[in-house]
């Protein structure tokens, strides 16, 4: 019989499920609607993929980021279990012939953003797909209140109309209590189950510093804690800045940022996850769907601005359940420039138009034009051309991706597309008197089909296997077979992209809900106003307040963070601790059972002896082993 454990075993090797994952299965085979909130890492994936294969049809995943796709869309097939991504790069040839595949059950798992769920051709074969499952993934999207809306999710619903009583879970690592409530309400939840599994990470201690050098407390901690590494900043700038600054202290640094080719973000990432590189000092475009258990430290060189993004990106530490760090490094001037970012993020509305004129200018596209069009757009060109503000023009694009105008990704990936534009008998003749280029053209036809009659994405590093030849060479005869008029080819592309979601409308008669953008200033300036308060915190543990936050009424404090450890340092006075201190450091010549030591130390409490070792420990003076052995750290 096969039960969810069994399919845990036979795919993915492992002989228990983590917490809560089990219940969260049990609801979805039983039918339910279910909501299942699980901090980063904890095996969101899992609670879908696990129903999906024992469900009889196809599971429907809506996600959000092409790269999040197509990672596990790889892992699966990795495992044999046939899936697929429909992301914007795919044709509409490629789109329909997966499609048509899938009609057949070819397909396990079929992954798509939200987009791709309004368009013709998935509507045309939407009743022929066999769903028995619907997953909405980082699913706090669809919330308006919540701090990374996006309008396309909210007409996910829609597809509730399409596909009655076929069951949803929706999964996401983040939500506070209103913004789960409005995923239930947006997604018109029935028989409905939430899971939410505890907040706090109690292998993980939080600090927070302000000091005078950020770049000195940086290096200080790094030549403290040993181990990986994830440094976040707000600016591309700042990070390459940084990572040049560790490496000449001789700490292994490298940087990371959405503004990289594809190609050089894919070797940084690998050789960050091999432990070739130990830093990776990042912008927040770093993390998303990588799971390397022995990150030791998480540090923030600038404030986020919402403990979302805080609890999220801190949460990538210490994976492995062994202790890590995450901590915030601020000054006093970030504290008022976090202050007066509502009024930044949110523009005057005559502000939002005069962007979306410039931006209509830039890329020369006509009022009542460019509905479901790519155009790449060069930030810093339009920026300098229009001698606009370039914090406003970044806003005003989140504002009309908000309002559902467009959408801006700066990191999207559009793969090389080729089609023949000649005929069969034509192109023949052509390689006859170009023998060269026969080998491309031959493997071209057979790789691809259809690409005689349709625009097909291609790869020019299969080809080049294929054909035995240098990737080069391959995009060498590409554009010369284009330059004779015998394909059209078009190169990938990997730069920042526009999409018009809706036709261009005139500036003055840009529509935007005023009312909702307002509500939306609001909820945002409470986000910002709790991750001041978070740092503020000098008596609460931080790990409570996090938990607090969404909705996790944890009441125990987690004794490690900069805050617990000062209550328990003003609970014993300098001269024992100091004493204390001394003593356990004069014992650990060899390594010493902590019994051993509270017996040595019998003139003071047991309490006293714990708080000195257990201060002792956070700041990685000692270690305890597997044995229980407290050594000295060398």
């Amino acid at each position: 019989m096969t039960t969810p454990l069994s399919i845990l075993q036979h795919y993915w090797k492992h002989t228990a499920f983590r917490p809560m994952q089990e219940e969260i299965i049990g609801s979805v085979l039983k039918g339910n609607d279910t909501l299942a909130l699980l901090p980063t890492g904890g095996g969101k994936s899992i609670c879908f993929q696990v129903p999906g294969l024992m469900m009889e049809g196809v599971c429907l995943v809506i996600s959000p980021l092409i790269a999040l796709m197509q990672d596990q869309v790889e892992a699966l097939t990795q495992k044999e279990i046939p899936a697929v991504a429909l992301h914007s790069g795919l044709a509409y040839y490629e789109v329909k012939s997966i499609l048509q595949t899938a009609t057949h059950g070819d397909y396990k798992f079929i992954y798509l953003s939200p987009e791709r769920l309004e368009t013709a051709v998935f509507k045309e074969y939407l009743p022929a797909l066999n769903i028995s499952l619907i997953v909405v993934d980082e699913a706090h999207c669809v919330s308006q209140w919540g701090y990374d809306f996006r309008p396309p999710y909210l007409r996910i619903a829609n597809l509730r109309e399409e596909l009655p009583g076929v069951p949803l879970i929706a999964v996401t690592a983040s939500a506070t209590p209103v913004v789960q409530e409005d995923i239930c309400r947006q997604l018109r939840f029935t028989n409905t189950q939430v899971f939410r599994q505890s907040f706090e990470r109690p292998n993980i201690s939080y600090s927070i510093f302000c000091v005078d050098s950020k770049v000195n407390k940086l290096q200080e901690i790094l030549q403290k804690v040993p181990g990986s590494s994830i440094v976040y900043c707000s600016s591309r700038k700042q990070t390459k800045e940084l990572a040049y600054l560790l490496g000449l202290q001789n700490i292994p640094a490298d940087y990371y940022h959405a503004g990289l080719p594809q190609e050089v973000r894919k070797q940084k990432q690998e050789a960050w996850i091999n432990n070739q590189v130990r830093v990776m000092v990042c912008t927040n475009a770093f993390g998303m769907g990588i799971d390397k258990p022995d990150v030791r430290t998480v540090i923030h060189f600038d404030i986020p601005d919402c403990l979302e993004n805080y609890y999220q990106e801190a949460g990538r530490a210490g994976r492995d359940g062994k202790k890590a760090y995450a901590v915030l490094i601020y000054q006093p001037e970030n504290l008022q420039n976090l202050q007066n970012l509502p009024d930044k993020r949110f523009p005057p509305i005559p502000e939002i138009k005069k962007v979306y004129q410039a931006l209509a200018d830039y890329l020369q596209v006509p009022v009542g034009v460019g509905e479901g069009q790519y155009y790449d757009c060069n930030l810093l060109e339009l920026i300098k051309n229009f001698k606009l503000d370039s914090l406003l023009v970044i806003n005003t694009l989140k504002v009309l991706e908000q309002e559902g105008h467009i959408t801006f990704s700066e990191s999207i990936f559009l793969p090389s597309q080729v089609n023949f534009s000649v005929s069969k008998e034509t192109l023949n003749q052509f390689v006859e008197s170009h023998a060269a280029t026969e080998a491309l053209v031959k493997c071209l036809l057979r790789s691809y089909q259809g690409i005689i009659d349709n625009r097909v994405s291609v790869s020019e590093k299969s080809l080049a296997w294929l054909c035995h030849i240098p990737v080069e060479q391959v995009q060498q005869q590409l554009l010369q077979l284009q330059s004779f008029g015998i394909i059209e080819y078009l190169p990938q592309k990997d730069t920042p992209q526009i999409h018009y979601l809706l036709n261009r409308a005139p500036a003055e008669y840009l529509h935007i809900n005023q009312d909702k953008y307002l509500e939306r200033k609001k909820q945002f300036t409470e986000r910002v106003e709790n991750m001041i308060r978070y740092i503020s915190l000098t008596d609460q543990c931080r790990s409570t307040y996090i938990a607090n936050y969404f909705g996790d009424e944890a009441n125990k404090d987690c004794g490690w963070c900069d805050n617990c450890l000062a209550k328990k340092r003003k609970a014993i006075s300098p001269e024992d601790f100091l004493q204390i201190e001394m003593q356990i450091k004069q014992h650990l010549a060899k390594p010493i059972t902590t019994e051993t030591l509270i017996s040595i130390l019998k003139q003071y409490s047991k309490e006293k002896t714990w708080t000195v070792l257990d201060f002792l420990l956070a700041e990685q003076v000692i270690l305890v082993d597997e044995q229980g052995y407290i050594r000295a750290h060398q």
